[in-house]
């Protein structure tokens, strides 16, 4: 089953907030680990993460290698012999469901091969392509604060561009002078599906001002 477009992640997400009020994010969230799988009928897949790692070639099976340690398969387009030395670009993906309290379960899978480059060089091509990172403007949904036996905390909650809305701890200082605003400029990360660039999933990775 085709992954569904982020027109329906972003209400999900929007939905995890709301229901996480304001409690910590690992209320909002559960999270455990998996092998990849296609998406059912109640669930979301979203690209999650990628990584480029060094690794050796196990055995040759047909036209696929085994990727060692964990002996993933890959094609041997390059022709590669055992116990060569290949860059491997690895992804890993979320799978959202909505548990039976009404709160989204997150499940990550495990790390996969996808691709393999004779360099590192090569593989950090297409790595930086599904890796996004930079500097824009969000929209601020609102700054909160909660109070329990005297100690404070204060929370800022954003709506990133693909659509989903996170919450962010933040000091006093910062709280303060986000109360009248309505953007923020913030670092972030872009995650791409790599079948299809134009899903993606964006991670705050801190106040840019």
């Amino acid at each position: 089953m085709r992954k569904r477009k982020i027109a329906l992640l972003s209400a999900i997400l929007a939905t995890a907030v709301m229901l996480g009020g304001c409690g910590t994010s690992s209320g909002v969230w559960s999270t455990s680990s998996g092998s990849p799988a296609e998406a059912s009928a109640d669930e979301t897949l979203l690209p999650w993460d990628y990584r480029l790692v060094e690794s050796t070639v196990g055995d040759l099976i047909g036209s696929d290698m085994a990727i060692l340690p964990d002996n993933k398969l890959l094609p041997n387009d390059n022709n590669y012999a055992t116990n060569d030395k290949v860059w491997t670009l690895q992804y890993m993906e979320a799978k959202m469901t909505v548990n039976a309290e009404g709160r989204n379960a997150v499940t990550l899978t495990e790390w996969m091969p996808i691709k393999s480059f004779k360099t590192e060089k090569e593989g950090k091509q297409d790595f930086e392509l599904l890796k996004v990172q930079l500097t824009t403007e969000v929209d601020l949904v609102g700054v909160y604060k909660t109070t329990y036996k005297d100690e404070s905390r204060y929370f800022a909650v954003l709506s990133l561009p693909t659509g989903n809305q996170i919450k962010q701890p933040i000091d006093e200082k910062r709280y303060t002078s986000m109360k009248s605003m309505k953007q923020v400029n913030v670092l972030l990360e872009e995650v791409h599906d790599y079948e299809n660039y134009d899903l993606a999933y964006a991670k705050f990775r801190g106040w840019a001002s």
